[in-house]
């Protein structure tokens, strides 16, 4: 069975900065596009980062408009984790955040793979 791990969540003040480790098997690592989901309350699941397999160059990630330049989507092999670093973390950045396997991009809209994992909250105080 298929397993993501998320952790690193917590609450955090405006301006501050968290990470996220999303911990999956190096076969799903190396053969899928991971990617990092946010929910906020009263809100849909939207996407918030994406990174493709392989080496984690500028073309491989791709972003929601509302954290480029605050996040980076990493990949660390050597740990068989997915990394979101979220810097200058904003009130609105405040939701339960979801680790992803198996997204697909088609033309300019992303879908979600079938691999979830359990999501960690990130809360931000004002």
């Amino acid at each position: 069975q298929v397993q993501l791990v998320e952790s690193g969540g917590g609450t955090v003040q405006a301006g501050g900065s968290l990470r996220l480790s999303c911990v999956a098997s190096r076969s799903i690592l190396s053969n899928n596009i991971m990617g990092w989901y946010r929910q906020a309350p009263g809100k849909q699941r939207e996407l918030v980062a994406a990174v493709a397999p392989g080496q984690s160059t500028g073309r491989s990630r791709d972003y929601a408009d509302s954290v480029k330049g605050r996040f980076t989507i990493l990949r660390d092999y050597a740990k068989n984790t997915v990394n979101l670093e979220m810097s200058n973390v904003q009130v609105e950045d405040t939701g339960v955040y979801y680790c992803n396997a198996g997204l697909k991009k088609v033309i300019s809209t992303w879908y979600p793979g079938y691999v979830w994992g359990q999501g960690t909250q990130v809360t931000v105080s004002s």
